[in-house]
């Protein structure tokens, strides 16, 4: 303790020659602190970047909590302070555009250390710290034969990071957003406040924090329903060449969202094959040698296919059946024939399929490099125009990795999240997941972002993004549209001093650590 005592004092007395607090340390060192609070250089460095290595703010310490008591602490000692500092929540540090940095101000760890995880078998939930990870959490209810319903695609994140924003993946269109599976929340709010919040307590909190981008509040539990967790996992792709087909059968296949489980898939993405694009990227691994039909051999329009990608969760008992009720499933869609491929696996590599991936690609040193990421949610009316002009257009034969583009049922999603999405009942996700292996890459790839945002601008493709990212408060006011006057409100509520999230650059702090917005 007095080791910890020791850091935090010199910790204190640096942020005080820095921004010129007005607290006296002995009053911080009171708070009884449990973690630990660093200003060593390696710790100040690692929170200065993230995933997307596209910006770089340093921070004046990282925190790294021992308890929800000590984020309390640390956001209400900001809240009290004359000139005051910034608050971050860092989780896995799997953003793209510095959204968890807090230039001159304090980054919290969140994943830093494991919590006890608490499953309750009866109540089909568990409650988990918001900086655990989702393949912990997976782990840790898999021993009870329960398993979250809704997940990202990668694992690797935190809780409260997914939650911040939405967390999606091809189980949306059925269960909903990871934010529409959550019971109960612990947040501290921007002024220190530690509160539980659900649908009956703390409810306008509550629906604030789901999708709010970190806003009103730092999520230190989270409660997240669960469900049976299936035995194996039946995946299958097919190709299309034409892309109205292509959306026509995603559209299907997310419409039967309330049959029997037997009549439906349980997960429903796509992607987009350019060239030679799919074959040099993580996902190409599906298609093995083994297979008989060479994709770079099928005929397609202007050099793009879709591939259509869909699961079939199963039981042991159930091994004898689970081909009958694909091969029903499959006749009723209109893809190119003889291009069904698939393969079969535990429930568990499915779910973690992507950080396998990731491990070859670090082996390669192809991980760590900038990753000029751009996801948006498309209005279904315009998901073709989308198509002709970007897919087909744009893109060329430049990708540089995947592209996803799958439908969601906007009854799904609770509007009174933060979360904005399109209008209409059906949206789609296009993301485009690229790295930049040198500078020469990420200009052209920066480029070509810049190119498909100016023209869903200039058809009027009224785009909403996911993970977003904007430059100036019109753009974020733009963004929210009808739901600006809200969120601006609850930031006012909750969080008066503007001292959470600074990395969003939503709002600019009022405190002397002032982002550059």
């Amino acid at each position: 303790m007095a080791a910890t005592k020791f850091v935090l004092a010199f910790a204190i007395c640096r942020l005080i020659v820095t921004v010129g607090f007005t607290v006296v340390p002995v009053e911080l060192l009171r708070l009884g602190i449990e973690g630990r609070l660093s200003v060593e250089t390696s710790d100040v460095e690692k929170a200065s970047a993230d995933f997307g290595m596209l910006t770089r703010a340093v921070p004046l310490a990282v925190m790294e909590p021992g308890s929800a008591e000590d984020v309390a602490r640390l956001v209400e000692a900001a809240y009290e302070s004359a000139q005051g500092f910034t608050v971050s929540a860092r989780g896995h540090g799997h953003s793209i555009n510095g959204q968890a940095q807090a230039r001159k101000g304090v980054v919290v760890e969140m994943s830093s250390r494991k919590r006890m995880m608490r499953v309750w078998e009866k109540g089909r939930y568990v409650d988990v710290w918001g900086g655990e990870l989702w393949i912990d959490v997976l782990k840790a209810t898999l021993e009870y034969g329960l398993a979250p319903k809704s997940w990202t695609d990668y694992l690797y994140l935190s809780v409260g990071g997914t939650l911040s924003n939405a967390g999606i993946s091809g189980q949306t269109f059925n269960h909903g957003p990871q934010i529409s599976n959550v019971y109960e929340l612990d947040v501290v709010t921007g002024k220190g406040e530690l509160l539980t919040c659900s649908e009956e307590r703390n409810t306008e909190l509550f629906h604030a924090v789901l999708g709010g981008l970190g806003q009103f509040g730092i999520i230190t539990r989270a409660r997240i329903a669960l469900e049976p967790a299936p035995h194996r996992v039946r995946w299958i792709r097919v190709l299309y060449s034409n892309f109205s087909a292509f959306t026509k059968d995603q559209e299907f296949l997310i419409s039967l969202h309330e049959k029997p489980s037997k009549e439906r898939f349980d997960y429903v993405e796509g992607f987009v094959i350019v060239d030679e694009g799919l074959i040099n990227n993580w996902r190409s691994s599906f298609f093995s040698p083994s297979n008989p039909v060479k994709i770079e051999s099928l005929k397609s329009d202007e050099g793009v296919l879709y591939c259509l990608e869909i699961t079939k969760n199963y039981q042991h008992e159930d091994a004898d059946i689970i081909d009958q009720e694909i091969e029903a499933m499959l006749e009723e869609l209109d893809f190119i024939p003889k291009t069904v491929f698939t393969t079969d696996l535990p429930y568990v590599d499915f779910l973690d399929r992507v950080h396998r991936a990731e491990v070859k690609m670090r082996s390669k040193g192809l991980w760590e490099v900038p990753h000029p990421w751009l996801n948006f949610f498309v209005p279904r009316s315009r998901i073709a125009d989308f198509d002709k002009g970007v897919f087909r257009g744009i893109l060329g034969n430049k990708t540089s990795g995947p592209i996803l583009v799958y439908p969601m049922n906007k009854n799904k999603w609770d509007q009174r999240s933060s979360v904005v999405t399109p209008e209409e009942e059906v949206f789609y996700l296009v993301a485009f997941l690229r790295s930049a292996v040198d500078r020469q890459a990420l200009r052209m790839l920066s480029d070509q972002n810049r190119q498909i945002l100016s023209f869903c601008r200039d058809a009027s493709i009224e785009v909403k993004q996911y993970l977003p990212h904007y430059a100036t408060q019109e753009e974020w006011r733009d963004h929210f549209g009808d739901k600006w006057a809200r969120f601006s409100h609850l930031k006012a509520l909750y969080d008066p001093r503007r001292i959470l999230a600074s990395g969003q650059r939503i709002f600019k702090p009022l405190t002397a650590a002032t982002s550059d917005m």
